[in-house]
């Protein structure tokens, strides 16, 4: 039964769409094809992985041997995750270690799909088979996969690790012996939040499926792989590569899909709190050092780990510079709060939305509910508001922003209570409704401010065309964005907040949605730092060039090349009566860090990847790729490759190719891969 189920399922997503009977009926049913072969996938498949997963120590995932015939194969293993975090200053530096153990008689190759978080910088990579340890180097991308490709067909060991979203990676195998243990150990850092006094570290452990809108391609692309459930579609041409299989934490052991987290923070002053609104937590402290790990150490990995700690009264930092030298260079960072300007608030237009696709069902759907009323809670007199719902299409409860009075707010209120999540995840018309609906054709009106809220998972493949589109329709607007779920798209929500002039705010618990919500909202409620301007010594290199408006609570973070820890950094900004906000900083006072030359060539090349957005032009491949080979970092345009010199597999002994599923997120119950016609869901 387990070989009919695979072979079916494997064929379905190789079948000639234009040749058989049923995938034009398909057509007929649905505008995409990928919902139908992500629900036939699950439901042939799932038995197999609640099968499979029996290790004594197992950890995120198993990789499912299927071979090429469609044949089930015994899988191999995940025996250990490990996240070892060191956070110093604004930075955390993570060692991400994963084992994995062939329990099969052949030769695989394993294939995986994992987050990082969205500004992670890769810089480290080295393969460890029995007692060799292989280093692995940064290429060109092409490169990389060719040297990879010559060492998987010559029967060498190696490992090659993509990234497809700048908090997507995907990571391959090739030739693990049968019986035995493989190791990659990956470094990566990444910069660490601070907002309303309060630092915040999070670590991914598993993604929400993406909605891949678009029709199908007919032809896949010769030099890309296929490792997921999605096809590709015209909107989405590398869904494939962001699709891993999923499985849910009932279908494997008790002691499956788990991993060991530890982190060591260097705070340097007295902490009043360590918190976590994800993981009970276990804290151990040594002078300015902490040391926290979840309780019990092993997590399930169906949630982000959110890690929050704040300073005593006195020590919340207000100013701070940070100095770090690399290869004669010398590279500056500065974080600067704006004090409170005291300036009455404005009245709004305020457009809530809130995604009710699929993806949001069971808890997710509940927060985003409990947000909203929260918002409306915050409505004044004065106000005008909508809301706005989405799934397979956007629905409107006003025909445009009406005052705040009590009959329209009750109204609301009731419209909220009663809406349930179902169907695909359409972002874009939703996107096109709530802007256009606060702002039309016209100016805004004097003395208001324009605001949209929006509340989703972010489970898209499209990014890209969202920010664009962001970018083209937004106006005068500005667009705060509200993470829902224990995984959510943090890459999407940021850059949304980005291209929208707001702040990106993230609620991933019921019990942790009070403080998040009600600094969000306070922040919008406050006047804003305009016209930032920042004056650097002669010679520096900033990123971001042009900050953007600030929010109260909201910290100025930039980071400079070319500048010595000497003479002084000024900055101001504009409130909205017009008087000039300034304060200087002695750059002589800049403590010591490290990783901040990644931290700057991460900005210049996110900075060169927006500025070929804005010109809908290509970006500077070249100028990428150099930057990311002298820092050492994984980008768009260049991969991590690890390759044994001695072959391990003989020419004549096969080798197998192995997909990797991730555990699902523990709001998510209901799955919408999604259409514009109202989707059969399935349970799992």
């Amino acid at each position: 039964m387990k070989d009919v189920a695979m072979m079916l399922s494997l064929n379905l997503l190789r079948m000639d769409r234009t040749n058989t009977r049923a995938s034009r009926r398909l057509r007929r049913l649905v505008e995409g094809i990928t919902l139908w072969l992500a629900f036939l996938m699950l439901l042939f498949v799932q038995p197999l992985y609640a099968d499979a997963a029996t290790a004594d120590e197992g950890e995120a995932g198993v990789l499912h041997f299927v071979d090429a015939s469609g044949r089930y194969r015994q899988p191999a293993l995940v025996l250990g995750s490990q996240f070892d975090v060191t956070v110093s200053g604004m930075i955390a530096q993570t060692r991400l270690v994963r084992r994995f153990r062939n329990t099969s008689d052949q030769w695989q190759e394993g294939v995986f799909v994992f987050p990082l978080p969205d500004k992670a910088s890769v810089y480290d990579l080295a393969m460890v088979v029995g007692e060799r340890r292989i280093e692995g180097k940064v290429r060109p991308r092409l490169a990389a996969r060719k040297e990879y490709a010559r060492a998987k067909q010559t029967g060498h060991q190696a490992v090659n690790v993509e990234q497809q979203r700048p908090n997507l990676f995907t990571a391959r195998i090739a030739n693990i012996p049968p019986g035995e243990t493989v190791t990659v150990d990956m470094a990566y850092q990444q910069p660490v939040q601070y907002r309303n006094g309060i630092f915040e570290l999070r670590l991914p452990t598993t993604l929400t499926p993406r909605f891949m809108p678009g029709p199908p391609v007919e032809e896949a692309q010769p030099d890309q792989w296929q490792s997921g459930w999605a096809l590709a579609t015209q909107v989405v041409p590398d869904a494939g590569a962001i699709s891993p299989y999923t499985v849910t934490p009932t279908d494997v052991a008790s002691d499956s899909h788990r991993a060991d987290i530890d982190v060591e923070i260097q705070a340097g002053v007295p902490l009043t709190s360590i918190t976590s609104p994800s993981h009970s937590l276990d804290t151990r402290r040594d002078g300015g050092t902490v040391q926290v790990s979840p309780t019990g150490h092993k997590v399930l990995m169906d949630r982000d780990f959110v890690l929050r700690w704040q300073p005593a009264q006195g020590y919340a930092p207000v100013a701070a510079v940070f100095h770090d030298q690399f290869e004669g260079e010398d590279y500056l960072m500065t974080m600067v709060l704006p004090g409170k300007t005291g300036q009455t608030p404005l009245p709004r237009d305020l457009v809530f939305v809130i995604d009710t696709s699929g993806s949001m069902a069971g808890e997710s759907i509940r927060q985003a509910r409990s947000a909203l009323d929260r918002g409306l809670a915050t409505l004044r007199a004065g106000d005008r508001f909508n809301v706005i719902q989405f799934n397979s299409q956007p629905h409107a409860l006003f025909m445009e922003p009406v005052a705040a009075n009590a009959n329209n707010l009750a109204r609301a209120q009731r419209y909220v209570r009663n809406l349930s999540a179902d169907g695909g995840t359409e972002m874009a018309s939703a996107l096109t409704l709530a802007l256009g609906s606060s702002a039309g054709d016209k100016e805004p009106e004097a003395g208001r401010v324009r605001q949209v809220v929006f509340m989703t998972d972010g489970a898209v493949g499209n990014e890209a065309a969202l920010f664009r589109q962001i970018r083209a329709q937004l106006g005068s607007q500005r667009l705060f964005t509200v993470g829902i779920g224990s995984a959510p798209n943090q890459y999407f929500m940021r850059e949304a907040a980005k291209w929208g002039r707001g702040t990106y705010t993230s609620v991933g618990d019921p019990s942790d949605l009070e403080g998040p919500l009600k600094a969000l909202f306070a922040a919008m409620s406050s006047p804003v730092l305009t016209d930032i301007q920042t004056s650097w010594p002669a010679g520096a290199e900033a990123y971001p060039a042009r900050p953007g408006d600030l929010f109260q609570g909201e910290p100025l973070i930039q980071v400079v090349k070319g500048v010595p820890a000497s003479g002084t950094l000024t900055v101001s900004g504009l409130s909205p009566d017009g008087e000039r906000w300034s304060r200087s900083l002695d750059l002589q006072q800049a403590a010591p860090a490290q990783g901040l030359h990644r931290r700057w060539a991460r900005a210049r090349i996110n900075s060169l990847l927006d500025q070929a957005e804005l010109a809908n032009e290509e970006p500077d491949k070249a100028e990428i790729t150099r930057l990311a080979m002298a820092h050492t970092l994984a980008s768009p345009y260049t991969s991590f490759v690890a390759v044994d010199t001695t072959p391990a597999r003989a020419a004549d002994v096969p080798s197998h190719a192995r997909a990797y599923p991730r555990c699902f997120p523990k709001a998510v119950r209901r799955v919408c891969f999604g259409t514009r016609k109202r989707p059969p869901w399935r349970r799992y």
